[in-house]
């Protein structure tokens, strides 16, 4: 009860408040004598004189031994806090039922900072404007959508895209690309909702590598299980029967089929681990293609029986020059005649060229007594000589070879792995690109020499994409007139090849338009809350108070606690586990599965993760409703403690994503002590700047399996930014909590107990020390807190319960308000509204402290949150961007002569040439703005006799026969200018019989004929034009002799290095679908 004396004292300070308000908007008033009014308006009541104690005095009168005879003493508890916050408009939401009823806010402090400062809220925008707009082909997954179907490598053909994943391959039709996804009640897994409709495969063996063969039509695979695949192109099969492989083959026993790679001529070539190099000719491949379905076990038999393992080639007594390191990428180029194979060139882990071989007669090994006289040599190794004979590939690859470090210690170890080469690339001007986990590229010539390197971001390199004069760092393919991207999480996206350019310019503001067609808002509510726990564990009914009964009506909650478990030997061994990625603690497993219990964990709230470092600990639980829309959960942790290692203090952290927006929860423990504020704002500095999120061991079963690691580079720090902004400056949301052991400052013990007995919260505010330093912009900028109404949470004594509790020792510690809960969100104002340029507007729905837990010398406090949620409908906005992409005149203007295809000439549509006969193509680009790209490939071939008609067969790749080499078959001609392609004829290896490889020339006199064709493209559009040139090699009598293959025979004879490539022509989907 209140007595007389300050019913009319508060009833003196309300009307003295009135006549502020009035007074100052009627005739206004100077700022000091409105400070003035203020300052008397919110003093706390005057306290009596005389011999009447203190409220505090009568307060420690009251405790000790007897407080359990004084039950109303908890009035001064969390009900009568309540009470007064009812007064300011509280709004209690258990009197309402879960989303209904009006919402009120809670009260801000408005010296408590907003968006600006460390955490200025992100720049968000329907449309980003610094950016080319991507048509999403597949969406962003959460990472617990893909266990087991992690996609790994995508590769495109003329009108798909092919992706090979853990458990097969799957592919996307270009013209489905604008059509909406199959959702969750369709035939699509949860994570591919909102992608493009799209095909899978069988289940087989993880993915690992793609390789297109747009000549045979087939897409090759190579798989985990040692397995090469093919699989084939444009079919269209039953959306619900998943399709079935073609023709597949044992690659290797002995691990994955790690890179691919096929040569101009269909060969097909492997790089697996510990340095083995496979290849299987495309004559053995294509019989076996020719096989029926009931004959696939004989056709795998007749690939695997050809194969050559080259490594074994260059083996000499027992004693290889090749490097043992898993070869992990292989590159194709014409650069050997038909009499020589060679491996050229094999790149370290630093991008330097390691070595080099050469197989040549002086390299073979002697050739054994029994064989050398009188035996001749297997039907195995003549076939298997004879292939390496007719190959002309050079293999440029084997990054992760063996490193070399100068010294021992860590700092030249972690250098090393720095320099790590992750992505491999063969341009079209025929020069090599290399990029390194620390973001280096090296530019090489085709001869191995380095060039020049540069920085241009300190990210990872991990994959490089090409065409034309353009090379994409960061892109995987190039299709459909765009180039497509692969991201860590799995998600596909594809800029047109003309971007940035007029197209963007179009896309930007017709795509922000349209934002209502695409633009869903969601509500969540969010329960923070933190605890120090003083090394105890608390009793059921206490968890229950301070979040069971809470917990009822929220859909995310958050736990932050400090001092789970403390003791110099705990603290030492914690600092020790986590060098070694260890975590946790018996204590803290304890303390999550109390705190499920408490909520009703498993029936209604599922827990999601959670984060230890030493005593502090963070743990997230999510309504099992919502679980489908959160995920992606990363961990963080940094150290304070002695030397910035010890877990006593520091901060640990959770980020993941809701609704596809990034959210951010930071639990603290900050320097003690009154006077240490300049070490608690520098704790929060440090754990601000240095806190970065990944995937957590303990968390390890929510996320994708190994084989998705193998995208990522292989040290943390290489994708770390030395410069650029922190993970919580990107972050939509990010809530702070803890005990940031901030204090009252400038009043005594009495005086602070004096002004908590009578509630004056207020006045108490003006001494907080966190409130001070917040204002003056020296810790936690730009964030907010709600106001403060309720006790100071520290320091109390054990077991008494209500405002009596406080610290009544020697050291009568000032009460204050240590635990803490502050809040930052994308509102650059308190006036934003949501939307996607500010997607993630929060309001404070309840902040209050639990005064009736009496387990530790600190109060548990939560806060609750209402969050308002702006997402884009992925499936929408990939409809919408379609819409305008076939409707809207200027793209369908800026298109056509995007599309233009430069003109050029042939210096010959007919040749005639005899064995050995070399005779030059010119091809000249007439176009005096454009360069010219060019491609030439073989649309047939045909071996007849005089007075027939031939008839054209193709083979893989480019389809070249084995009797003709095209140097260069790939290349850039500068505007007005002309390229010399140099056209050879050698029938040595012409025959496609191996069982009569030996007297084919006495019996073969067929004239054999050839069409090329030369493709042209610009450099801004897929679209094609073909010129053809007939190639008629003319038997002649005087050069049939006798061939009798040998390892001896293997020349050493070289061409000078070319642009060929294994890539073929392109056609402009959306222009074929417009046409037909």
């Amino acid at each position: 009860m209140l007595s007389s004396i300050q019913i009319h004292q508060q009833k003196f300070f309300q009307f003295i408040s009135k006549l502020t308000k009035i007074t100052t908007m009627s005739r206004g008033l100077d700022d000091a004598d409105t400070d003035a009014l203020s300052v008397v308006a919110t003093a706390p009541p005057l306290s009596t004189t005389g011999s009447r104690k203190s409220h505090s005095q009568q307060l420690r009168t009251n405790t000790g031994t007897n407080f359990k005879r004084h039950p109303k003493q908890r009035k001064h508890s969390l009900d009568e806090a309540s009470i007064s916050v009812a007064m300011d408009g509280f709004h209690n939401p258990s009197d309402d039922e879960y989303g209904d009823g009006d919402f009120y806010p809670y009260a801000v402090d408005d010296e408590t900072g907003g968006g600006s400062g460390y955490f200025k809220a992100p720049s968000r925008s329907a449309v980003h404007p610094g950016r080319p707009t991507a048509m999403e082909l597949r969406p962003h997954p959460l990472r617990e959508t893909q266990v087991g179907r992690f996609i790994r490598t995508i590769a495109c053909t003329e009108t798909q895209l092919w992706a090979g994943q853990e458990c097969g391959v799957r592919f996307w039709n270009f013209c489905d690309a604008f059509e909406p996804g199959l959702g969750i009640g369709g035939r699509a897994r949860r994570g591919d909702e909102d992608a493009a409709p799209f095909y899978e495969s069988v289940n087989t063996s993880p993915t690992t590598c793609l390789v297109i063969d747009r000549a045979s039509k087939l897409v090759w695979s190579g798989h985990k299980d040692g397995k090469i695949r093919s699989w084939r192109m444009d079919q269209q099969p039953e959306d619900d029967i998943p399709f079935k492989e073609g023709l597949s083959f044992q690659a290797n026993h002995r691990g994955p089929v790690l890179s691919m790679v096929i040569s101009s001529y269909g060969d097909i070539w492997a790089g697996f681990e510990n340095g083995v190099i496979k290849a299987w000719p495309w004559d053995s491949v294509e019989k076996s293609l020719a096989l029926s379905p009931e004959e696939r076990h004989m056709a795998a038999l007749l690939v695997e029986r050809s194969g050559v393992d080259l490594k074994s080639q260059v083996t000499t007594n027992g004693v290889c020059s090749i490097s043992s390191s898993d070869v992990k990428y292989l590159l194709s180029d014409n650069v050997r005649d038909a009499r020589t194979w060679e491996l050229l060139k094999v790149y370290n882990v630093d991008g330097q060229i390691e070595n080099r071989v050469d197989v040549s007669e002086k390299d073979q090994p002697p050739e054994e007594e029994g064989s050398g006289k009188g035996g001749s040599k297997s039907k195995k190794e003549k076939h298997g000589g004879s292939f390496l004979q007719r190959s002309r590939n050079a293999i440029i690859g084997a990054a992760d070879a063996v490193r070399r470090v100068a010294t021992k210690g860590t700092g030249a170890f972690a250098a090393e792995e720095a320099k790590k080469t992750e992505a491999l690339l063969l341009a079209f001007d025929g020069t090599i690109w290399t990029g390194c986990s620390n973001g280096l590229l090296v530019h090489w010539d085709a001869n191995g020499n380095r060039l020049r390197d540069f920085h241009h971001h300190r990210c990872a390199v991990l994959c490089l994409c090409t065409y034309g004069p353009r090379i994409w760092v960061g892109y995987v393919s190039v299709g459909n007139g765009a180039v497509f991207s692969l991201a860590t999480h799995g998600g596909i996206r594809g800029w047109y090849i003309s971007s940035p350019g007029p197209l963007d310019n179009i896309f930007r503001p017709e795509l922000s338009k349209r934002e209502h067609m695409y633009n869903t808002i969601e509500s969540v509510r969010i329960m923070v809350g933190t605890w120090n726990v003083g090394q105890g564990k608390p009793s059921p009914e206490a968890l229950i108070s301070w979040l069971g009964t809470q917990a009822s009506d929220v859909d995310i909650l958050v736990v932050g606690l400090q001092e789970v478990e403390m003791g110099a030997g705990f603290l030492a061994m914690s600092a020790a586990k986590e060098t070694i990625g260890v975590e946790g603690s018996p204590n803290g497993q304890w303390w999550q599965d109390a705190i499920g219990i408490a909520i009703g964990e498993g029936s209604c709230f599922e827990r999601v993760g959670s984060r230890q470092l030493a005593s502090l600990l963070i743990a997230i639980w999510v309504r099992k409703s919502l679980r489908t829309h959160v995920g992606d959960l990363d961990v963080g942790a940094v150290a304070c403690g002695l030397g910035r290692t010890i877990g006593n203090k520091g901060g640990v952290g959770l980020r993941l994503r809701v609704y596809d927006r990034i959210m951010c929860f930071v639990n603290c423990h900050l320097a003690a002590h009154l006077e240490a504020v300049n070490r608690r704002n520098a704790d929060f500095n440090h754990i601000y700047r240095n806190i970065t999120f990944g995937r957590s061991i303990n968390n390890a079963s929510v996320g994708v399996s190994s084989t998705a690691q193998m995208l990522r580079p292989a040290t943390p720090v290489a994708i770390n930014l030395d410069e650029g902004k922190p993970d919580l400056a990107e972050a939509d949301m990010v809530i702070f909590c803890g005990d940031f052991n901030y204090r009252l400052f400038g009043i005594t013990y009495d005086e602070a107990r004096d002004f908590v007995s009578q509630r004056s919260f207020d006045w108490l505010r003006q001494k907080d020390q966190l409130r001070a330093e917040m204002k003056a912009g020296r810790v936690f900028q730009g964030m907010r807190e709600a106001l403060i109404r309720f006790p100071p949470t520290y320091k109390f004594e054990r077991g008494k319960p209500g405002l009596g509790g406080y610290d009544s020792g020697e050291k009568k510690r000032i009460p204050a308000w240590c635990d803490r809960i502050l809040y930052r969100d994308n509102r650059s104002s308190p006036s934003s509204e949501c939307g996607l340029a500010c997607p993630v507007v929060a309001s404070v729905w309840q902040y209050d402290a639990c005064m009736d837990v009496t387990e530790s010398d600190h109060k548990p406090v939560r806060c609750k949150f209402k969050v308002q949620i702006a997402h884009v409908d992925r499936s929408a906005r990939r409809q919408e961007f379609g819409k305008i992409f076939m409707s809207n005149e200027k793209i369908s203007s800026i298109r056509e002569e995007l599309r233009c295809v430069p003109e050029i000439s042939l210096s010959a549509e007919k040749m005639v040439l005899q064995n050995q006969d070399t005779c030059p193509l010119k091809i000249t680009n007439k176009s005096n703005k454009e360069d010219a790209i060019f491609q030439i490939l073989c649309e047939g071939m045909s071996a007849i006799n005089d007075g027939e008609e031939p008839v054209y067969r193709h083979r893989g790749s480019f389809g070249f026969p084995k009797w003709i080499e095209v140097v260069p078959a790939v290349g850039i001609i500068k505007p007005g200018t002309a390229a010399e392609i140099s056209i050879h004829v050698d029938d040595t290896h012409a025959s496609e019989d191996e069982g009569a490889q030996q007297h084919w020339r006495a019996e073969d006199t067929r004239d054999r004929f050839a069409i090329l064709s030369v493709v042209i493209r610009g450099s801004k559009s897929t679209a094609t034009r073909s010129h053809q040139c007939h190639v008629h090699h003319r038997y002649s009598p005087k050069n049939a002799v006798q061939h009798e293959p040998s390892m001896k025979s293997f020349g050493s004879k070289k061409h000078q290095s070319s642009n060929h490539r294994s890539s073929a022509k392109f056609d402009d989907h959306h222009r074929s679908r417009r046409e037909s």
